[in-house]
């Protein structure tokens, strides 16, 4: 059968299964309510499914996969941090707060909820406007990340990939709201997840099996080529299979960055927390737990395993390393590995994986940007949610999917992992002190929290545009007013990450504001935590 013939069945009939979900989402979306939380009574699989297939994308299997195919499995650090702090800490302790507290205010977004915990609309406009204005960030590198895989494994070009990629998104997500997300994504996660398991299985085939695949990785920092090993020993890289050196280069980025920083900021993302608000009891939570934990370990071990052992295979094959075979751009190794390794028809099945892992994602993005937008800054302005606040939700999408276009067309190599991590480093900065303390301290303050999330937001922005060397010299703000690529040059400080800084100090000012500050309103806490256990 003719290779596009072959290509536009599989194509088809994913489209046709995800535009029924969606129309199926539409017809049961009536009201604000259930565009905003899908009525409050979601199942939990759909609920663990679809805050998986949010949490992982096209970042983290092309992205982060590249990534590892540079810093080896070192990087499977970051899948317990994801387990750990994404799924069980959110779900168990966050989880269950967020949608009680939640529901005894009527908060239908995570602006809302933060809103009205302290009964400050300016908390709900500034952080509507972070989430409106920094998401974009992310969404474009999850767009990225499937249009680098369409253009290396199918030859399309990049740019006509990237365009029909957002329109096939915003099309289901303006019209089905938080329902036609969450459909979509409990298909779109089960088609991930098989996906990566078939490719894990193949790398491992085509590496000789599960120890001596690992053991050939572990050799293979004898057999680095004379410049890359000069090249790593000032980087502090020691190998596939290990650690960089304490303190060196490598390691304030694997750690600061890329476990720490997209580790603990899976708490604060928006997109995320807004799910705990859609089932109707913690008994759905409760059984979320497992499903969530099972597909965050299976997708992320899988791509980072990829990542790596692509070393192993174009060193027996070509004789060199992945990330030279990929021409120096790490969000190609994956893309490149499996175009050069993999059959033709797999590849095909399998950009239907990323393209499952890039939709859901950024499904879930446009739609918590156009209620940031909708809901939360002209809904508050309103002083209502009506049918307009909905429609501005929907043309506050199709603008955040527009800008993530463009975003996408200027955007440097190498970006996918690095701009995910700078949009979680934000919101751990901005929202991670708000967002505990509204879930577990009484006595944190109106100005207490407000001063956290303001100065939080912008160390951590000054620190991104200014200091950590792979963002400033991206954007090259501090460049063309200093001219220098960064403030301060002297290591670690251009490798250590803006959560490193950021999130600490926003919680001790939060505490210490809060402190000095007349308590909160006794009945507004009775409200809040009515029949929080």
């Amino acid at each position: 059968m003719n290779d596009i013939l072959i290509l536009t069945i599989i194509v088809l009939i994913y489209l046709l299964l995800v535009f029924y979900v969606g129309y199926v989402a539409w017809r049961r979306t009536k009201s604000a309510d259930d565009y905003m939380v899908a009525g409050r009574e979601t199942h939990p699989f759909i609920m663990a499914l679809s805050y998986g297939a949010t949490f992982i994308s096209t970042a983290a299997i092309v992205g982060f996969g590249g990534v590892a195919g540079v810093y080896g499995l070192g990087l499977l650090w970051l899948p317990f941090m994801n387990i750990l702090v994404g799924i069980f800490i959110a779900f168990v302790f966050f989880g269950k707060r967020t949608r009680k507290i939640g529901h005894n205010l009527g908060a239908l977004t995570f602006p809302e909820f933060l809103s009205r915990r302290y009964n400050s609309k300016f908390i709900q406009y500034f952080s509507g406007a972070v989430i409106f204005l920094g998401m974009p960030l992310y969404a474009s590198v999850v767009l990225i990340g499937m249009a680098r895989f369409v253009e290396t494994t199918i030859n399309i070009d990049y740019n006509i990939a990237l365009v029909v990629m957002a329109i096939i998104v915003a099309f289901y997500v303006i019209f089905g709201g938080i329902r036609g997300v969450m459909y979509t994504d409990a298909v779109q996660g089960s088609i991930m997840f098989v996906g990566v398991i078939i490719l894990m299985g193949a790398i491992y085939w085509l590496t000789g099996g599960l120890i001596e695949g690992n053991q050939a990785l572990t050799n293979l920092v004898n057999l680095v080529p004379a410049k890359a090993t000069a090249a790593a020993t000032t980087t502090g890289f020691t190998g596939w299979t290990s650690i960089p050196t304490l303190g060196s280069p490598f390691w304030w980025t694997l750690v600061s960055t890329l476990i720490l920083g997209v580790g603990i900021g899976a708490l604060s993302q928006p997109q995320l927390a807004v799910r705990f608000m859609t089932v109707k009891s913690n008994r759905e939570l409760n059984r979320a737990v497992l499903i969530g934990g099972i597909f965050i370990f299976v997708l992320t071990v899988g791509a980072y395993v990829v990542g790596a052992l692509s070393n192993v295979y174009f060193f027996d094959t070509m004789g060199i390393l992945a990330i030279q075979v990929a021409g120096g751009n790490a969000d190609k190794i994956i893309p490149t590995f499996i175009s050069s390794a993999m059959p033709l028809w797999f590849a095909y099945l399998f950009m239907i994986t990323l393209l499952s892992a890039a939709m859901s994602t950024l499904s879930a993005q446009f739609h918590v940007q156009g209620t940031a937008l909708g809901l939360d800054v002209y809904g508050t302005l309103k002083k209502k949610i009506s049918k307009s606040s909905v429609f501005v939700a929907r043309v506050g999408i199709t603008i955040a999917v527009i800008i993530a276009v463009i975003l996408g067309f200027l955007l440097p190599t190498n970006i996918i992992a690095v701009g995910t991590a700078i949009w979680f480093s934000i919101t751990a900065a901005a929202f991670l002190t708000i967002y505990t303390f509204a879930c577990f301290w009484k006595r944190s303050t109106r100005e207490g929290v407000i001063s956290g999330l303001v100065i939080g937001t912008i160390i951590s922005v000054f620190w991104l545009v200014f200091e950590y060397k792979k963002s400033a010299e991206a954007l090259g703000i501090c460049k063309a007013l200093t001219g220098k690529a960064v403030l301060v040059t002297t290591a670690p400080w251009p490798t250590v990450d803006s959560i490193i800084i950021a999130l600490p100090l926003a919680f001790i000012i939060t505490i210490v504001v809060s402190l000095i500050t007349k308590p909160p309103n006794k009945e507004l806490l009775d409200k809040c935590f009515s029949g929080v256990k």
